[in-house]
């Protein structure tokens, strides 16, 4: 397994996990922006609880599933944009309209697509959950 993209790796082995029906999933590294993408997740319902455990090099996380993930991926690469263009990616990245989420990194730390609108923030995406 290649350790280039850390969240790539994140979210590939949770898509795999739920794709195959697990309940939990176990990823490793740990890191602050994958943490902060874990919580996003957590707080648009998409997973469940998550802990994190340190054992050692990088440490892990233990995920709770709870299967309402069809796809999420990383975006690459790393694509900026201003407030005016979120529809333009929305189109792009996302089957439908209000299906999903998009999380992007702003100067006010990671937020999904729906909050960047309300504050009229660009950024630059991340990944993309649905």
């Amino acid at each position: 397994m290649s350790l280039n993209d850390p969240i790539s790796n994140v979210l590939s082995n949770i898509n795999n996990c739920e794709k195959i029906g697990r309940d939990t999933c176990i990823v490793r590294p740990v890191s602050k922006i994958i943490l902060e993408i874990l919580k996003i997740m957590k707080d648009e319902k998409y997973i469940g609880e998550f802990k994190k455990e340190d054992e050692g090099k990088g440490g892990s996380i233990k995920i709770k599933l709870i299967g309402k993930i069809n796809k999420c991926n990383v975006i690459k690469p790393r694509l900026a944009f201003k407030k005016e263009d979120v529809e333009k990616f929305e189109k792009r990245f996302l089957p439908a309209q209000d299906f999903g989420i998009m999380i992007i990194s702003t100067n006010k730390g990671l937020l999904t697509h729906h909050k960047a609108k309300e504050t009229k923030t660009g950024g630059r995406l991340i990944a993309y959950i649905y």
